[in-house]
Order: C-alpha cells, then sequence, then structure tokens
C-alpha cells in the first residue's frame, strides 16, 4: 500500500464513526478525511463504509481493515514502548472476550480493573465465535476446554470451571430426582444443541443420556441457564449460579470429568505491551479456580 495516510484516516473513520470526528483526530481538514476514504475504496476496488446521515459504518471489508489496523496500531504502540526503555503507562482500548458462560465471573474482575486502571477503555466481547488474536480482534482471550494451540499464542492456565446438575424445584414436582444411582434414562435435560460440543460435561451427557431425553436445546448459554430456571428440565450450571436461586436442586455434585480448564491467551506480538501485561497480572492476582 502506497499511501499509509488513508488507511491511517480510514481506521480512525472506522473507529470514530464520523468524519468530522476523525478530522478532529487526526488534525485536517474533513475533506482531507473524505478524499483520503474516497481514494483508498478507489484504490481497492471495494466500499469500506455505508455512509448515512448519522455517519459513516464499517462494511465487512471495513471491519477488517478496522482489526488489521488496530493490531498494526498496538504493535507500533509495543515498540515505541521498548525503544524507549519501557513505558509504563497503561491506557487506551482493551479488548478482552470470552465465552458467555464466563460472563458473572469475568465482567466484576474487569470493572475492577478498570477502576485500577481509569486510562483504559475496556471492551469486553463474548459469543460463540472465537475471535482471533492474530488478526487484532481481541488483546486477551478467555477460553475453556482444550489447550489452545495456535503457535503464536502464550497461553496460560487461570482456573478451573466447575460444573453440577440442577433442576428447578418446579422439575423435581413434576418429575422427581435421579437418586444416588443416577438414573438419568427417565429424566428430561437441557443441553447445547451442538452433539459436538467440546465441554467435557457435554461429552460426558452424550455419552451417558440418550439424544431424545434433551428436550430443550440451544447455542444460548442464557436460554439454557433460564430454561433450567423454568423447570425445562435438568441442566449444567456452576455452584455459583445455582446460588444465585433459592428453588434450585442439585441433582448431581460438581464431577471432576465435568471441569473445564479456563485459559488466559495472548498474541505473542501484544503480550508485553503495558496494558495486556497489566491485566494478566491483574486478573491472576483476582481469579482463583471458581466454585471450589
Amino acid at each position: 500500500m502506497d499511501n499509509w495516510d488513508e488507511i491511517k484516516t480510514a481506521f480512525q473513520v472506522a473507529r470514530i464513526g464520523t468524519v468530522s470526528g476523525a478530522a478532529e483526530k487526526l488534525g485536517v481538514h474533513h475533506a482531507t478525511v473524505i478524499r483520503h476514504i474516497d481514494a483508498l475504496e478507489a484504490r481497492l476496488g471495494i466500499k469500506l463504509f455505508q455512509r448515512h446521515a448519522r455517519g459513516y459504518t464499517p462494511t465487512e471489508a471495513g471491519e477488517d481493515l478496522l482489526r488489521v489496523a488496530q493490531a498494526t496500531e498496538d504493535q507500533f504502540s509495543q515498540l515505541v514502548s521498548r525503544i524507549k526503555g519501557g513505558g509504563t503507562g497503561v491506557s487506551g482500548d482493551l479488548v478482552v472476550t470470552s465465552l458467555v458462560e464466563l460472563v458473572p465471573r469475568m465482567a466484576p474482575v474487569l470493572v475492577a480493573f478498570q477502576e485500577a486502571y481509569p486510562a483504559v477503555i475496556v471492551r469486553y466481547l463474548t459469543g460463540e465465535r472465537l475471535f482471533r488474536l492474530e488478526y487484532g480482534e481481541a488483546h486477551v482471550a478467555i477460553r475453556a476446554g482444550r489447550a489452545p494451540d495456535q503457535p503464536d499464542n502464550v497461553v496460560q492456565p487461570l482456573m478451573d470451571q466447575q460444573i453440577g446438575l440442577y433442576a428447578a424445584q418446579s422439575y423435581v414436582a413434576a418429575h422427581g430426582t435421579p437418586g444416588l444411582t443416577g438414573d438419568f434414562d427417565n429424566h428430561r435435560f437441557v443441553a447445547h444443541e451442538d452433539v459436538d460440543s467440546g465441554a467435557p460435561y457435554y461429552r460426558w451427557l452424550a455419552d451417558n443420556v440418550p439424544r431424545e431425553n434433551v428436550v430443550f436445546r440451544s447455542n444460548d448459554p442464557n436460554a439454557l441457564k433460564l430454561a433450567v430456571y423454568a423447570g425445562a428440565g435438568i441442566g449444567f450450571l456452576t455452584p455459583s449460579d445455582a446460588a444465585q436461586r433459592e428453588d434450585l436442586v442439585e441433582m448431581a455434585p460438581p464431577r471432576p470429568e465435568w471441569a473445564s480448564q479456563v485459559w488466559l491467551v495472548t498474541h505473542v506480538d501484544l503480550h508485553r505491551t503495558p496494558k495486556v501485561q497489566a491485566l494478566v497480572r491483574f486478573l491472576k492476582s483476582r481469579i482463583r479456580d471458581v466454585d471450589t
């Protein structure tokens, strides 16, 4: 790419969402911003933004540019810190991603981190999709299950996630309990839609309970939790989640084979940046094995 100014301009427009905001950030006239965007789109032969009355919204191609440009900016910041002898300032955007199931544990810790480092803007992204650190989609990923094996990632154990089986009292009143023998074949279950889910407790369920017994299925963890609360069937919950409801009955206590290892993952290029290191230290100091 011949003109990095155009890329820098597009990056700021994607971040801020308006031409005027990008112009102010860059210290240029708004006409310069528009000229850079038009020239870059013409050179690439693709639209990077949808124009509308409220500003500019990145297209899919614009989102790709934003992720790569963010990663590049972070890498340059890391380089500047090294050149200057290692900066200690912790500021700017910090993107953290995890599964939705970890939100109750992670969100309070991230709030505490932001309070300790008020110059940081925490962006917490959740979902089933695997955010790719090598593309700059996140600075830190909290992942569960098997250890991530991407070669450019730094992977560290963070905690164990304990899981038990629970049901609402309304379910127990209608269907009883499995009892000490664990007679699960005659009970109804709430579970993930994907039979190939990598979670160890869902693998156990697939091996020990007929699929037709799974009467409520979803790919949304919150929907599964609410279905258990509503009495749809027996489902997997963390003990801390279960403790939030007085009307839940433990059907089977956490088992070692159901536990998920939770990993702290960073990309090697950003691992040593001050803000990533600050968060890594903070998470390790605040998060212990949950539900022990």
